[in-house]
């Protein structure tokens, strides 16, 4: 039986390179290489498409020093071009699996790609992926079915000429402590939390070196709690839940990445029904903004309340060790081989 010819994208111009070739040679592996023949193409830092050895460790990025390129060219008559040095030669390829996180992979940018080239491909469409990525407008979509979150002031960078403004604007609004996040930034990059108006304002211009828009975020004190969603249509499934133990004040990328003292639990002690409400929630979210194939959804449970309260949703989840999506999905009788099968007939299906 002739193989299915899968194009794995990974790297990418986002502050989540790294993480992003960690997740992918986690896919990869997971793959039935009796089923599968695999392309790898690295997108470096700079926004060049290189061909990557597979049989290279793709972690240690000497991939990125290459010189063959592998193209996805938008004419739908195209599949893979590879061209090295004056010659090139196309490819045909089945389906592609983005493992970008990220802008310019997981933002509906590189969606957009796949579906002018008619390649089908694995996750959720150009439009999910724009507003799952934007918090902004994620906010607004939570907002209409009514799951609670935490109250937030809009910035944009351009308002920051005038940081007073800015300043009495939010601090009308808000009260400290409070988070300021890049609106389409991940993995928690450009993310502070502001004790006084000085840390408010230095949060507000680090978030502006990630991202034009900015949320100025209540502080939710409680657990952090994530979930794993699957599938598509009105065949959808929520995972159980898992629980993230941060090493730091709030979850961020070093927290999240370097400090071997943050935590995951899967399917912690919550109280009754909180589980199955952040179930429901997740799948509402994931619905309501038009999901496909796999997200993560975070939420809190807040301290004295116990009300569950909607953070964000992650289109591509994480698959590194300590990535919570493949450890969810496992628990729930999911391995990833499993539902990266499951996720090719999807896009197939969709397609």
């Amino acid at each position: 039986m002739e193989k299915t010819k899968v194009a794995i994208v990974f790297g990418g111009r986002s502050s989540e390179h790294d993480v992003s070739c960690v997740s992918a040679k986690t896919v990869a592996g997971a793959l039935d290489k009796e089923k599968y023949e695999v392309t790898f193409i690295g997108i470096t830092k700079e926004g060049h498409w290189l061909l990557v050895d597979p049989s290279e460790d793709i972690t240690k990025k000497d991939w990125e020093s290459g010189s063959v390129r592998a193209v996805i060219s938008p004419d739908s008559s195209h599949k893979l071009i590879v061209i090295d040095g004056e010659s090139f030669e196309e490819r045909p390829l089945d389906v592609a699996i983005p493992v970008l996180h990220g802008l310019y992979g997981e933002d509906g940018t590189i969606q957009g790609l796949f579906e002018m080239a008619d390649i089908p491909y694995v996750g959720c469409g150009h439009l999910a992926s724009a507003v799952t990525m934007d918090k902004f407008f994620t906010k607004i979509i939570v907002d209409d079915i009514g799951v609670s979150q935490a109250d937030y002031v809009g910035v944009r960078s351009y308002e920051l000429e005038d940081m007073d403004a800015v300043v009495s604007k939010v601090e009308a609004k808000r009260e400290y402590p409070m988070f300021i996040k890049p609106s389409c930034a991940g993995s928690s990059v450009g993310i502070s939390k502001a004790h006084n108006r000085e840390e408010l304002i230095a949060g507000l211009k680090l978030a502006a070196e990630n991202d034009s828009k900015i949320l100025v975020e209540e502080t939710i004190v409680g657990r952090e709690i994530e979930c794993a969603v699957y599938g598509s249509g009105n065949d959808v499934i929520a995972s159980g839940v898992g629980e993230i133990l941060a090493a730091a004040e709030f979850y961020d990328f070093d927290a999240k990445y370097n400090n071997s003292d943050s935590k995951t639990i899967i399917d912690p002690e919550l109280p009754e029904g909180k589980a199955d409400e952040i179930r429901e929630a997740a799948i509402a979210i994931f619905k309501a903004c038009d999901g496909f194939g796999m997200s993560r959804v975070d939420f809190f449970l807040e301290e004295g309340t116990d009300r569950v309260v909607f953070n964000e949703i992650n289109a591509i989840p994480g698959h590194t060790s300590i990535s919570m999506y493949p450890m969810l999905m496992e628990k729930a009788g999911y391995k990833l081989g499993d539902y990266l099968d499951g996720l090719i007939q999807m896009a197939y299906h969709r397609h």
